[in-house]
């Protein structure tokens, strides 16, 4: 049975709480064995961390101690997995940049705020994570975010739409939903999520649950298995913890 942590907190208008128990339903009709803290506490033990398949953040905003983030990151890198929506994980600790590093991307923006219609166009590859799927529209925030150039982009959708001060700009392709790797772990990414209702949507619900799905196998991956005998730890956020 694989084990999943989920970790819920932060800002309230996000509905952490319920997000993070629809995260835990569909886990649960997978058979994982799920935890569900309501603390960064959580992130304390690293080598209870390392024994997990996934770990799901859905906190927005909010500090965390450098060393829970030195935790979370050393298992991922190990090989757990990292899943996650909207401002729970990519708006979570806007003053942490290894977080940053480790999940892809930072909001910075939400031009229109909530209650924009806009495109999720889905861009097939090879990616499993979206065979079958198509283009769907939401109304909701349109997440406007800083990016990893690394990241595999899965989904993404057009910008302008709202006024503001980038519409001078050329439009731009933002990534919705992305995976990257942070060591021999999968990082799993979908910027959708602002509400439950959101979340509950199928095409949104469907997306997460691959996400989660896929990032809890890194462990067991042939490609993992192997670079893990060669995987050092990583020492590049010094200058961070200062």
């Amino acid at each position: 049975m694989k084990k999943a942590l989920i970790v819920w907190g932060g800002w309230d208008g996000h509905e952490p709480e319920q997000v993070a128990g629809i995260f835990e339903e569909i886990l649960k009709e997978h058979e994982f064995e799920v935890e569900v803290s309501n603390t960064l506490d959580a992130f304390a033990d690293a080598a209870r961390l390392k024994e997990l398949d996934l770990i799901v953040p859905v906190w927005t905003m909010g500090e965390i101690k450098e060393e829970y983030v030195k935790n979370v990151s050393e298992a991922v890198q190990s090989g757990t997995g990292l899943a996650g929506c909207h401002g729970g994980m990519c708006d979570a600790f806007r003053t942490n940049v290894d977080w940053q590093f480790m999940t892809g991307g930072q909001w910075v923006a939400h031009p229109g705020n909530d209650g924009v219609e806009y495109t999720v166009e889905i861009r097939h590859s090879s990616s499993p994570l979206v065979h079958g799927m198509s283009h769907f529209k939401v109304v909701s925030e349109q997440y406007y975010l800083h990016v990893d150039p690394a990241v595999d982009v899965l989904a993404s959708t057009r910008f302008p739409l709202a006024d503001g001060p980038h519409r001078l700009n050329n439009p731009v392709d933002m990534p919705v939903v992305w995976t990257k790797r942070w060591g021999v772990g999968r990082v799993y990414y979908n910027a959708l999520g602002h509400q439950a209702n959101i979340v509950e949507m199928p095409q949104v619900k469907e997306l997460m649950r691959r996400g989660l799905l896929w990032a809890a196998e890194g462990k067991t991956a042939p490609e993992a298995m192997e670079a893990a005998q060669s995987q050092g730890t990583y020492t590049g956020m010094s200058d961070s913890q200062l």
